[in-house]
């Protein structure tokens, strides 16, 4: 072990027992945080796992929810190509484990990403025993990283991106890094500026390659389309339903002011507002409260079971549950993608695109700039500023919503293939 890794690997074992405080006290509003602790140092419980089987097994690490489904057709083509092998999925949130058994149940392995100590990744790759691993997104763990290829396991970073931000965060570190960085088999990078910045880290330049955006890939389940169906039934199909997706503290003010503007000039107007953390719902209760909003929570809803029509007084419905943004967003007229109106990155604006909605921004959407600039460049997306310009798109959009799908879908065409490429170098 180098002094470098040694060094971060005592620093990180100091700093273990507060990531168990955290987990402790996430687990106040969502209490998956305060089970299946061993997974964490890597103690693999049969109590929560089937046992292993001996046969060749994928490992594919996706952080979260948006991992997960970037992640999703990838499994999905790799079980079909190869229905000999074991899939194992690791997550480190829960609503990252609750997304990926929502859209595979019982038919893959899953556990959590152990902590980056030591011990803990050599029990993980003990009792796992991958063949090969994926590693979605820009997730780099020096001991992690180091097991396997000491233990043989060849490593792609898939969907790698690295932003001009991140590059100046990890170049105070470059040495650690080009280290974590050579235990990689390839960096399939999102584009040239990508593959640009991770050979300025030290990545060796015949390892790195652009294969594109794996989230262009995005497959629309036909059940999402079919519960999207349903719950407009319930909503009404002549009013104008319109989602706020994936907000954040400060956003759903902002949102909140806009559906007051869009409700003065259609009155009937339902607004689906989706925490991006649904554990914060109560919160939004009572800010929807406090402003007079009638509300229904999703998880008093139940299609086709206690009502068929949701009141007309309506005005908002949260949801409040984890894993069903894809079907409210195929409930819906208009899509205002959040996290945009605040500076925090904002979120994947191709889910609303595939789904054939018009889509809405803020302007804060720097984790995926690229995505957006060539949305821009198409004329895909509104951007906006405040309540007044989001109220003005929604109103805008729900007009021009028959021609969004026909260029959305023209859009992700163009941008497909990014699956296939992959595929091939894992196949290798």
């Amino acid at each position: 072990m180098s002094w470098r890794r040694a060094l971060y690997s005592a620093a990180l074992t100091l700093l273990t027992p507060l990531a168990f405080t955290r987990l402790a006290w996430k687990g106040r509003s969502n209490p998956d945080y305060r089970v299946r602790w061993g997974e964490r140092l890597g103690f693999v419980a049969t109590t929560h796992v089937k046992l292993f089987p001996v046969k060749p097994r994928l490992w594919i690490h996706a952080v979260s929810v948006g991992e997960v489904i970037a992640a999703t057709p990838l499994i999905r083509a790799w079980k079909v190509q190869r229905p000999d092998w074991a899939v194992l999925v690791t997550t480190t949130t829960p609503t990252g484990s609750r997304q990926l058994r929502r859209a595979f149940g019982e038919t893959i392995e899953h556990v959590y990403l152990p902590y980056d100590l030591p011990g803990a990744v050599r029990r993980f790759f003990k009792r796992t025993q991958p063949t090969r691993g994926v590693i979605m997104e820009t997730e780099l763990w020096p001991n992690l990283f180091a097991e396997a290829r000491q233990r043989g396991i060849p490593l792609i970073l898939a969907n790698a991106r690295l932003s001009e931000r991140s590059l100046r965060g990890y170049a105070k570190v470059r040495g650690l890094v080009a280290e974590t960085l050579a235990c990689v088999s390839l960096i399939a990078a999102r584009d040239a500026q990508d593959v640009a910045r991770f050979i300025t880290l030290g990545a060796s330049q015949d390892k790195v390659e652009a294969l594109g955006n794996l989230k262009f890939d995005l497959e629309i389940a036909l059940e999402t389309r079919e519960c999207g169906a349903k719950w407009r039934e319930l909503f009404g199909k002549e009013r104008l339903v319109w989602i706020a997706a994936s907000t954040h503290p400060g956003e759903e003010e902002q949102v909140l002011a806009a559906h007051q503007q869009v409700m003065a000039q259609n009155r009937d107007a339902l607004l689906l507002l989706a925490p991006r953390h649904p554990e914060r719902a109560d919160d939004v209760v009572r800010l929807l409260q406090t402003q007079g909003f009638v509300l229904a929570r999703r998880s008093n809803l139940n299609v086709g079971a206690n009502l068929s029509h949701l009141q007309q007084d309506v005005s908002v419905v949260l949801i409040d549950t984890l894993g069903e943004l894809m079907d409210f967003y195929a409930a819906s007229d208009v899509a205002f993608v959040g996290g945009s109106l605040v500076p925090h990155g904002g979120h994947n604006p191709l889910e609303p695109l595939a789904l054939g909605l018009p889509v809405i921004s803020g302007e804060a959407v720097f984790n995926f700039a690229e995505i957006y600039a060539a949305m821009q460049s198409k004329g895909l997306v509104k951007m906006v500023n405040d309540a007044p310009s989001l109220a003005e798109a929604v109103l805008m959009s729900a007009q021009e919503q028959e021609d969004a799908a026909d260029r959305g879908a023209a859009f992700l065409a163009e941008h497909r293939g990014t699956l296939q490429r992959l595929l091939a170098r894992l196949s290798l």
